[in-house]
């Protein structure tokens, strides 16, 4: 089969998709909404299906659609990473690798990895950003991601991953607080104090082993706040909302009136861990996976 579409038909596919609402796709792409319309119906058309059911108003995907929202992202994902690739070419960088992160991984881990990968690879261009677990897996199987730093056991098939660092968890508390490593005995004597955690949307595997170290303890944590920042649990310990449990490299984290008691007696360990995208063909990777 041989069939007549533009990449415009695909982002103006996937603007509707995403928005799921004609107004604000158009609005989005800065065309009309009977431009966009037609355009739509065009790729229909030319396509021979239905990607999107109408019901008085409302705009919902078909099956076809959410098929097609899925691998358009992929496809226009890596023809966006070759187009930007060749900017760089020409502007005489080697190109750009593009990585998310948990806020942990960025107190040693990412630091000196740009170092070393410097040293022999200059004019590349490094695009960070931190974002919760879940996030980087989408936008690493839609390719908008090269390499993500996670904290989680399992991936999707289409992703690898590999464990960099394991870490003991610490004990995050006030710099007041009557506890400290040298009177600290176990967790257990918490039990009655408010806790601010890591949401489980930050990571459900992690959460889940957070809650095991509470199981192993005898007592269900009062959690009186959670965050996906550990900065924000930093600013709520130091001012009294609560205590912590970090992974062991946030204790290196300057700034703030608090306290790490390391929990090197449990048999809880957190993994901090590298994924990408098996398809992934920017040239650069395999040299960043090699070093690490």
């Amino acid at each position: 089969m041989s069939y007549q579409i533009e990449l415009r038909h695909m982002r103006y596919f996937l603007a509707v998709a995403e928005e799921l609402h004609f107004r604000k796709a158009a609005d989005k792409l800065f065309i009309s909404q009977p431009g966009l319309s037609r355009q739509i119906k065009i790729l229909e058309d030319e396509l021979g299906v239905v990607l999107f059911e109408r019901h008085n108003r409302k705009v919902v995907l078909t099956k076809v659609g959410v098929y097609l929202q899925k691998e358009f992202s992929k496809q226009l994902g890596a023809i966006n990473n070759t187009l930007d690739n060749a900017k760089l070419l020409q502007d005489g960088k080697k190109g750009e690798l593009k990585i998310g992160y948990v806020g942990s991984a960025m107190q040693d881990v990412i630091p000196n990895l740009l170092l070393n990968f410097e040293k022999n690879n200059p004019n590349v261009l490094f695009n960070l950003k931190e974002i919760d677990n879940q996030k980087q897996i989408d936008d690493l199987l839609s390719m908008s991601l090269d390499i993500g730093f996670v904290r989680l056991e399992r991936v999707p098939r289409a992703l690898e991953i590999k464990t960099i660092l394991t870490e003991n968890y610490c004990l995050v508390l006030p710099r007041n607080h009557k506890v400290n490593k040298d009177n600290f005995k176990s967790l257990s004597e918490f039990k009655e104090e408010s806790f601010i955690l890591f949401d489980a949307k930050y990571s459900a595997s992690y959460y889940e082993k957070v809650m095991q170290i509470f199981d192993d303890c005898g007592f269900t944590p009062l959690v009186s706040h959670n965050t996906i920042h550990s900065s924000s649990i930093f600013k709520l310990v130091e001012n009294n909302f609560g205590i912590s449990i970090v992974p062991k490299s946030l204790a290196k984290k300057a700034g703030y009136k608090i306290k790490f008691i390391e929990l090197d007696k449990i048999p809880q360990k957190t993994k901090l861990s590298i994924i990408w995208n098996k398809n992934n063909t920017n040239a650069i990777l395999p040299a960043v996976l090699s070093l690490i």
